[in-house]
């Protein structure tokens, strides 16, 4: 996988190569997200992306706007489970500001979606975007967990990068006859089988279930084009009731609005000569 530059306003744009027919572009919206078994895919042009929410929630809380992402394979590589690997890849590509001003997407009115145990909720603030979100398992590995906070780049290197995905075992080998996560093992996601954790290391962070829910929230939330100016809310949500929100809220006029960025306090971003908040691209590939 590779991080290249993109001009002002090209989005997110996942490149798959070495194709039949040379490369195709995914987009990186919510109107190209299909839904699969635990993970976050897009397709275009009979494309699929899959396991991109890691990566994607990295970006956002780098800030990049505009990037192209070429892939050799139908997956973004698995690394460690977390976000942490690709904050470090965004780095090494460095980051440059863009002669275009960065808008974001302010949600006007509370927008839910509900399954039978389980809810997630979009609603106005003036804090940029903040989160809360709760999960609940059987399982005593993980039990009830609650994680809130506003979503910012150092709020997000230090408090969610490094929180890994999980599943239990019978999920991981599932994954695999189905295709996906064909890395998948100990060393890139937590395993519980029952109500035992199978990592020898333990925890990165006591409450690291719910902390890497936050971070797939986040990567599923990028798929609406622009940073979030709303409070997410999630009960024991996932990437499909996700994806159902965003269909949601995208889909009525009056739940949302284009707001260009004027204060650095709503979205973390470089500021041009006029106190706008102008966009962001890697400066490198990488």
């Amino acid at each position: 996988m590779t991080l290249r530059p993109a001009a002002p306003d090209s989005g997110i744009i996942f490149r798959r190569t070495k194709l039949s027919q040379g490369s195709a572009d995914v987009p990186a919206l919510w109107s190209n997200a299909v839904i699969t078994p635990l993970c976050t895919t897009i397709e275009a042009y009979g494309v699929r992306i899959a396991t991109i929410e890691h990566l994607m929630a990295a970006l956002y809380a780098s800030g990049i706007d505009n990037v192209l992402i070429e892939l050799d394979a139908d997956e973004v590589p698995i690394m460690d489970g977390s976000s942490a690997p690709f904050l470090s890849l965004i780095a090494s590509a460095g980051r440059v500001r863009q002669a275009l001003t960065r808008k974001a997407i302010r949600i006007l009115k509370e927008v839910r979606v509900e399954d039978p145990d389980r809810w997630a909720s979009l609603s106005p603030s003036d804090k940029g975007l903040t989160i809360n979100l709760e999960i609940d398992f059987e399982s005593r590995a993980i039990g009830n967990q609650v994680w809130s906070g506003a979503i910012t780049e150092e709020c997000f290197r230090h408090e969610l990068a490094q929180a890994r995905t999980f599943g239990f075992l019978q999920e991981v080998e599932m994954l695999r006859r189905m295709g996906f996560a064909r890395g998948g093992s100990l060393e890139n996601a937590i395993v519980i089988d029952d109500d035992r954790i199978l990592n020898e290391g333990g925890l990165r962070y006591s409450d690291e279930f719910v902390r890497h829910k936050v971070l797939d929230s986040i990567g599923d939330l990028y798929l609406m084009g622009a940073p979030v100016i709303g409070h997410f809310t999630g009960v024991r949500t996932g990437h499909a009731l996700n994806l159902r929100l965003l269909d949601e809220v995208l889909s009525d006029s009056e739940a949302w609005e284009w707001v260009e960025l004027v204060t650095p306090a709503l979205v973390d971003a470089p500021m041009g000569a006029s106190g706008q908040v102008l966009s962001r691209a890697v400066a490198g590939a990488a």
